[in-house]
This record gives C-alpha cells, sequence and structure tokens, in this order.
C-alpha cells in the first residue's frame, strides 16, 4: 500500500515538474517572439512585426473604435496608421503577466509605449496560440 502511494505520489510530481517546464517555455517562447516585435518595429518593419500574429481570416484585433478581423486587414491598418518612421516611432513593451493556460495557449497582460514627438501608450491583452509548433497571436486587444 505504501509503495502504491509513492508511485501515485511520485507520478503526481513527475507530472506537475513537466507541466512547470512546459509552462516556462511556453513564457519565454512568447517573450522571444514579442521581443523581436519590438526589434521589428523600431527597424520599421511592419511586416516582420505582423509575423507574430496568426495569419488568418480569424484573427481578431480589437481597439476603441472597434474590431478587425483578418491578417491581412490588420497589416493594412497598422500600415495606414504608421506610414513612416516618425510615426512609428520607438516601440516598447511591458509584459505584466504570462499565464499560460495550456499546452497550446497563453494570456499576456502588458503595457505598450511609442516614444515619439507626440508619444502614446496603453496596454493590450494578448491570446496567443502554438500553432503548427509556433505560438502566435490570435486575439489583439491594445488600448
Amino acid at each position: 500500500m505504501i509503495i502504491r502511494s509513492l508511485i501515485v505520489l511520485f507520478t503526481a510530481m513527475l507530472s506537475w515538474q513537466c507541466s512547470s517546464k512546459n509552462n516556462e517555455d511556453a513564457e519565454a517562447a512568447i517573450r522571444e517572439v514579442m521581443a523581436k516585435q519590438v526589434e521589428d518595429w523600431n527597424r520599421g518593419d511592419i511586416d516582420a512585426f505582423m509575423q507574430a500574429y496568426w495569419n488568418s481570416d480569424s484573427l481578431k484585433f480589437v481597439i476603441g473604435r472597434g474590431t478587425t478581423y483578418g491578417w491581412q486587414k490588420t497589416l493594412e491598418n497598422y500600415k495606414r496608421s504608421y506610414p513612416d518612421r516618425a510615426s512609428m516611432g520607438k516601440l516598447s513593451f511591458e509584459i505584466l503577466e504570462v499565464d499560460v493556460l495550456s499546452k497550446e495557449a497563453a494570456f499576456v497582460l502588458g503595457r505598450w509605449h511609442l516614444e515619439r514627438e507626440n508619444a502614446i501608450g496603453g496596454y493590450y491583452t494578448l491570446l496567443w496560440k502554438k500553432i503548427k509548433g509556433k505560438w502566435l497571436i490570435v486575439v489583439d486587444h491594445t488600448s
């Protein structure tokens, strides 16, 4: 009976450690993608910045004016809103929380800031999914 209990306890501990390691790996991968987004943006490369987003008509991008559906429309909106380097400014992200929901989904909360002549910033919440081995943003709510 004691051996059976020890086996169950050991199995539970291994499962928890694997889960914790998976969560750490997911968080590290997401942070890496977001760091690359900052680099891409600050180079003036919106196309590269958009590679963090799910290239699908089901992508959702929510701002105060409403919701944009689709990767292409989101790209077009970015390019219209930020037509040159001066308007793009220098981007920074402050990640406040990464909550790994499962091995294929995560939620990120943070702040963004654009340093430029008329500096702007706000908060974002991102829903990430692991699709074909890559962590991608499937819902972006930015204020």
